[in-house]
């Protein structure tokens, strides 16, 4: 179990450390608003990797079926959210950076609640983690496959912690006009994820 736990660790890790449109988020809310904010925003991220991991882990075949069906519904609408928050980032205002930013609660359930919604329209996420129960030869149902989940939660938690605690280190030394930048290129690349989206759907 022990040995599964370790596994799941970095299998999560693996899972969340390539910078995707999640990674992105957290990488500029961490700027904007500090690392709590962008620690909250992965964590929501590493929630839905934690639920579909579990829904995989626990066998439970006709709910994998019905959100694999639905799959290209919600990536529509993940692509349409994607779409809006790359927009939105290109047309932010920078301010100044502000050194120890006070995180409103308000803030912090906003950032968690929409890299868990956008996560959640990935549901192929459930197949990620099926291909590695059978590579491990775990049977659905039983608790190694949940102590395999819970160290994919820890380790996709562990990248978040280290990515918003790498980029809060610097982001005293970024400038309006440099936050100007990140935010173009960023909501390029965030609505650029939309599309893509869209398109395979």
């Amino acid at each position: 179990m022990i040995e599964l736990f370790i596994r799941g660790v970095l299998f999560g890790l693996a899972i969340a450390a390539p910078v995707g449109p999640i990674g992105l988020l957290c990488i500029r809310q961490t700027i904007t608003d500090g690392r709590i904010a962008g620690f909250i925003s992965g964590l929501g991220a590493a929630t839905a990797d934690a639920l579909y991991g579990s829904i995989a882990a626990l066998g439970l075949q006709a709910l994998s079926l019905w959100l694999l069906g639905i799959s290209p519904i919600l990536r529509i609408v993940g692509g349409v959210a994607l779409l809006w928050i790359g927009l939105t980032t290109m047309r932010a205002q920078p301010q100044p950076i502000v050194a120890q930013p006070e995180p409103t609660k308000r803030g912090l359930l906003g950032a968690y609640v929409s890299t868990l919604f956008l996560t959640l329209t990935n549901p192929a996420t459930i197949l990620i983690f099926t291909v590695i129960f059978a590579g491990l030869g775990l049977s659905a149902g039983g608790w190694a496959g949940l102590a395999l989940v819970a160290g994919v939660a820890l380790g996709s938690a562990l990248w978040w912690t280290i990515l918003s605690g790498g980029v809060g280190f610097v982001r005293g030394r970024v400038t309006p006009p440099m936050l100007r930048v990140i935010n173009v290129v960023s909501g390029i690349i965030i609505g650029g994820f939309g599309v893509a989206a869209l398109v395979v759907g």
